[in-house]
């Protein structure tokens, strides 16, 4: 019952027993609980490494453990969980900084890159990604930044997307939360979530990338628009480093037929990955790329966060946010 905490079965029934029985040594809450010695041993290690049975401070009792509370038991079986959470997510974030930079990198690829093969134009691009959905077998992840789409473009996916949700390949796609303001994009996007496919949005999204069968990866050469040049990359650390990516945002992006959450403070999610990256020093065009809207937009968001925080600048409007405790490490 306590697994999710830490706890085998086989030690929370020695720790039941232990409260039960507290007298009771090694040989006789074997003989107890029908567990070999070796067992009953091996649980207490475990439960001692997690504090919750203790040594016994008393003379003459040396190597006599004793259970702590159950209430105290919970209490220190939920701050560690708390704590390795916390951990994970700093991994998380660690990654997710470094996969971002590794995309960077591999947008700025030229040409004579040895790692991938290079586009240089629109048709080029929609040939080899055509080739490479018609190939792919089992998976393909997609991040779909840029806003609202073009009927005609939309028209034209669709059947490459039919054909591969037919095939049974697993077809995951993140877009901006801003397409849930577009109605012909919504259309589409409640089409392919129709069809198999599984969608998510998120505020921001870094770059444009295809991931195929978690083997190829198609980024753009330039992240302002797409269609100018793009490379083709197969190297096993940058693939990992992508997928990685992937997944962390996919974790935490909103699924389609869900409202996405409001962040703490009272803050949109909008408004605080804004203050994250005003706080990054993008400017209002570089966000509203980002997020997938206009940048009188962009600028309109953050005239208002500073207006709320009472700033007369970006750099005091951090200042304040910082002191709010609006912005995390």
């Amino acid at each position: 019952m306590l697994e999710s905490l830490g706890l085998s079965p086989t030690a929370e029934k020695v720790y039941r027993a232990m409260l039960a029985y507290p007298d009771e040594g090694v040989a006789e809450l074997a003989q107890r609980l029908s567990f070999a010695e070796e067992a009953v041993r091996d649980s207490l290690s475990l439960l001692s490494t997690l504090a919750i049975v203790q040594p016994v401070q008393r003379e003459g009792t040396r190597g006599q453990l004793r259970p702590v509370s159950p209430k105290m038991a919970m209490e220190i079986l939920l701050a560690r969980q708390q704590a390795d959470l916390a951990e994970q997510q700093s991994r998380i974030e660690a990654s997710r900084a470094a996969a971002a930079q590794l995309i960077a990198e591999c947008s700025g690829m030229r040409p004579q890159s040895a790692d991938g093969e290079h586009f240089d134009d629109a048709e080029q691009i929609r040939e080899r990604l055509a080739q490479l959905a018609h190939q792919t077998q089992n998976e393909i992840m997609t991040f779909a930044p840029g806003g609202s789409h073009s009927d005609a473009d939309l028209r034209a996916s669709r059947g490459p997307n039919h054909e591969l949700l037919n095939r049974g390949v697993v077809s995951r796609t993140v877009y901006l939360d801003s397409v849930r303001n577009d109605k012909p994009t919504l259309e589409h996007v409640n089409w392919l979530n129709k069809h198999g496919a599984q969608v998510r949005t998120v505020v921001s999204l870094p770059v444009r990338v295809i991931i195929f069968d978690r083997r190829l990866a198609m980024l753009p050469t330039h992240t302002v628009d797409a269609r100018t040049g793009a490379v083709l990359v197969n190297g096993e650390g940058t693939i990992a480093a992508l997928c990685a990516l992937f997944e962390s945002t996919w974790a935490t992006a909103t699924p389609l037929g869900d409202t996405p959450a409001a962040a703490e403070n009272d803050l949109t999610s909008q408004q605080a990955e804004m203050l994250k990256l005003l706080g990054d020093g993008l400017t209002d065009e570089a966000i509203a790329h980002r997020f997938g809207i206009s940048p009188r937009t962009a600028r309109r968001i953050a005239a208002e966060l500073m207006d709320r925080l009472d700033a007369r600048s970006r750099f005091q409007a951090g200042v304040h946010a910082a002191q709010r405790g609006w912005l995390t490490r």
